[in-house]
């Protein structure tokens, strides 16, 4: 297959890697990590690329991204099929499944987590401003406004499992690294250590995988890991621990 590969800069290493055990061929691009900070200007610039792919005679196009505060929800496919993980952010692609993801953080949403793309790429520190599920959802503040946007029943699931848990582990002084071997550089954990004693925090080391991103490039595309979206539709996040996102037909939007 001849696909196109739109990620985010915190996955270079991994990406890359996994590239290069591809059986296709696949033209790969990459953003800022910084645009995670304002996801409507990543929106706009996914979609814009997505868009342009249309000419270059591409079987699919790969987002190796998840929710990413909302900057993929609304993502649509106008010529040729969208894959994307079945991911609230990176986390659970540097972990390598959503069960890894969901037995470590389903119920610690605000557990800072970082790795070596973070620490090679972001200028902040990743102690101080580290990445954190409820933040990546891209979720509202107050309860109202979830159950204006979601519904009464969606905005109390949400709230109990994204917001009170966050609140009840706001104390947590730990900074999870993600540690993945095939592209783990000599040092990243002592620099995340260092890092992380500055900030008053304790580095604990977890295994990840590059499994998810291999599955990505390879065209391992089940639905349980991966959602397809054909032409004529768009991305929807569902927010939910499992499904995460969903396919939804453009008349419907």
């Amino acid at each position: 297959m001849r696909l196109r590969l739109l990620g985010c800069e915190v996955l270079t290493r991994e990406i890359c890697h996994s590239l290069a055990s591809s059986p296709h061929v696949i033209d790969a691009e990459f953003t800022k990590i910084n645009m995670h900070d304002t996801p409507e200007e990543l929106h706009r610039l996914i979609q814009c690329r997505i868009d342009a792919a249309a000419a270059g005679g591409y079987d699919a196009i790969l987002l190796c991204y998840g929710l990413c505060g909302n900057a993929t929800a609304g993502l649509c496919a106008r010529h040729i099929p969208l894959i994307i993980p079945r991911a609230h952010d990176c986390c659970t692609l540097l972990l390598g499944s959503k069960a890894a993801f969901n037995s470590r953080f389903a119920d610690q949403p605000s557990s800072r987590f970082t790795s070596v793309g973070y620490m090679e790429r972001s200028a902040e520190s990743v102690a101080s401003h580290p990445g954190t599920i409820a933040r990546a959802i891209g979720l509202p503040e107050r309860y109202e406004d979830y159950v204006h946007k979601y519904g009464e029943e969606n905005a109390r699931y949400i709230w109990e499992t994204l917001v009170e848990a966050a609140e009840t582990s706001a104390g947590d002084n730990r900074l999870y690294f993600i540690d993945i071997p095939e592209t783990s550089p000599p040092g990243g954990a002592a620099r995340c250590e260092e890092l992380a004693r500055t900030a008053g925090l304790q580095c604990v080391r977890l295994q990840g995988s590059i499994a998810l991103v291999e599955k990505l490039v390879m065209g391992e595309w089940g639905s349980e890991d991966f959602l397809t979206v054909a032409p004529g539709q768009c991305i929807a996040g569902v927010y939910d621990f499992d499904e995460i996102i969903a396919a939804r037909d453009l008349a419907a939007e």
